[in-house]
C-alpha cells in the first residue's frame, strides 16, 4: 500500500492507496490543526498496517505541516517520506515556469493530465483560485486570483454591516438586500473572472484548450460559466499516483 497526501493551506487530504492504484481510504484534517497527537488519532482510526506501506508521497504548500507529518511517519515507517518536488518531475513533463515558485499541488495536477496530445487549463478553487496552463507535455505557467471563500470572509471581516454569507448560485444580478447583493457580486463576478481569464489565455497562446475544474467551489461554477468545462475532483490524487511511480 501507499500513503499519498495533499497538504493545502486550508485542508490536508491523506489517502491510503492499494498496489493496484485504488483508493482504499481518504481522511481529511484541517491543516492548521495538524500536530502529532491529531495525526496519531487519525492514523489509528484508519487502522493502517504500517508494515505494508511501500511508498509515502505528499504534495505540500505548507512546509511546516509537511515536516510534522514527515516526523510522525518516520517514527512509524522506516521508508522515506517524499515531497513531490524532491523527485524528478521534469521526467514527466517540461516545466517552463519558475520551478521553485510553483506550488507542488499545481504541478501535481498538471502531471495528472500530461499526455503529449492535448492542451489543458486547470482551474482549481482552493484557498486561491488558480489557472494552470498545460500545452501538450509542457507546463507553461498560470494565474493566481483571490480565492472565493477567502475573499468572501475578508469582506465580512472588514465590513461591519456585511454578515458571514454562504455563497450560492443566484439567478438575478441585482440584489434587493445586503446578502443577495453580495452573493450576486461574488457569483457573477467570479463567473466573469473565470471566462475572461480563460479567453485571455486562449488569445495569448493562440491555442484551444480543454478546461478542467476542481476544488471547493467547482460544483457551484461548473454549469454557470460560458466556457465548457469538465469536472474532476480527483485530479490531485491521480497526479500523486502517477508521480509515485518515480519512487523506486
Amino acid at each position: 500500500m501507499y500513503i499519498l497526501g495533499d497538504i493545502g493551506n486550508t485542508e490536508t487530504k491523506i489517502f491510503l492507496i492499494s498496489l493496484n492504484e485504488k483508493i482504499i481510504k481518504k481522511s481529511t484534517i484541517s491543516t492548521k490543526n495538524i500536530n502529532l497527537t491529531k495525526l496519531d488519532k487519525l492514523f489509528f482510526n484508519s487502522k493502517i498496517d504500517y508494515k505494508n506501506i511501500k511508498k509515502i508521497l505528499f504534495c505540500s504548500v505548507v512546509p511546516k505541516s509537511f515536516n510534522v507529518i514527515k516526523k510522525f511517519l518516520s517514527k512509524k515507517i522506516k521508508i522515506k517520506c517524499h515531497e513531490v518536488k524532491d523527485l524528478n518531475l521534469r521526467s514527466l513533463m517540461k516545466i517552463k515556469a519558475n520551478y521553485n515558485q510553483v506550488g507542488s499541488d499545481r504541478l501535481t495536477n498538471a502531471i495528472s493530465l500530461t499526455n503529449n496530445k492535448k492542451n489543458y487549463i486547470i482551474l482549481d478553487f482552493g484557498t486561491a483560485t488558480t489557472f494552470d496552463v498545460l500545452i501538450k507535455n509542457t507546463y507553461s505557467g498560470g494565474i493566481i486570483a483571490p480565492g472565493v471563500k477567502l475573499s468572501l470572509n475578508t469582506l465580512s471581516d472588514k465590513a461591519t454591516l456585511i454578515p458571514k454569507i454562504d455563497l450560492k448560485k443566484v439567478k438575478n444580478v441585482i440584489g434587493n438586500d445586503t446578502i443577495s447583493a453580495v452573493r450576486s457580486g461574488f457569483f457573477w463576478g467570479y463567473a466573469g473572472l473565470i471566462d475572461n481569464i480563460i479567453n485571455l489565455i486562449k488569445k495569448e497562446t493562440r491555442k484551444s484548450f480543454k478546461v478542467i475544474i476542481t476544488g471547493g467551489f467547482s460544483d457551484l461554477f461548473k454549469n454557470s460559466i460560458k466556457t465548457k468545462v469538465n469536472h474532476n475532483k480527483d485530479i490531485t490524487i491521480e497526479g500523486l499516483i502517477k508521480i509515485s511511480k518515480l519512487i523506486k
